[in-house]
């Protein structure tokens, strides 16, 4: 079952997940998550544009959507690491048709183990990684192991809607509609992430509620965290600063 090894090897189950879908990732994401994505994103990335850094950890980074959207909005040098080899492919060349390739580096990289020293980084941001680490409260204290005190930590997540009658046009959408418009629009790559996702994110948070993750940012180090739901509960935005 593919919840159970997601949790039992999750860096592979990732990689394997993804790695047919890179070259339509960003368009097939925009329609599955009903136009929603985009927004959550610059949602995301308006904490870190406050900031005016000068050096950007983006985790989780796919094929540089986000990174190349780091890029556009600051002055910064955006690092993007991923675990999957075939999305980072894809995003070397997005940020080569984006012209920016100057401004925007890929590598392959953990979450969970992250190849910088201490403090490196003015903000970090990452997009869907929790479901997909094996601890997720140790994985968010390496992530802040590498931002510099007082630097801007952001993140977006699926959620679950809280209000009845969307939970269960949400719960709907993501068991039936949402697999079978995965497979038309891309194929049995999405098919098979359509049909993991919605039962995915309801497992997700009922071991690590919201609750639950706020504390583990402030564990980690990370101070006035807060966090928005988006799309009538369907998106969840968090960011804070890292602690001196």
């Amino acid at each position: 079952m593919d919840i159970t090894r997601s949790r039992r090897q999750p860096n592979e189950f990732a990689r394997q997940l993804f790695a047919p879908l890179p070259a339509r990732y960003d368009r097939l994401a925009a329609i599955l998550s009903l136009g929603q994505n985009g927004r959550w994103r610059a949602a995301m990335v308006s904490h870190v544009v406050a900031l005016s850094p000068a050096l950007v950890l983006d985790v989780a980074t796919g094929p540089a959507g986000v990174a190349c959207l780091l890029a556009r909005r600051t002055a910064a040098h955006v690092v993007g690491l991923d675990v999957s080899h075939e999305m980072l492919h894809e995003g070397v060349a997005n940020v080569a048709r984006a012209g920016l390739s100057d401004r925007v580096s890929l590598l392959v990289g953990r979450g969970e183990q992250l190849p910088f020293p201490d403090a490196c980084f003015d903000a970090l941001t990452f997009t869907y990684l929790l479901r997909y680490v094996a601890d997720p409260a140790a994985t968010l204290a390496e992530l802040a192991r590498v931002v510099k005190p007082g630097g801007s930590i952001a993140s977006i997540e699926f959620a679950v809607p809280t209000a009845p009658w969307w939970h269960a046009a949400w719960w709907g959408y993501t068991r039936a509609l949402l697999p079978v418009a995965g497979r038309l629009t891309g194929g049995r790559g999405w098919f098979r992430v359509g049909r993991f996702l919605g039962p995915s994110i309801s497992s997700h948070y009922r071991q690590y509620p919201t609750d639950w993750t706020v504390q583990a940012w402030e564990t980690a180090g990370v101070h006035h965290v807060e966090t928005r739901t988006m799309s009538l509960g369907g998106g969840l935005v968090m960011w804070g600063r890292r602690a001196p």
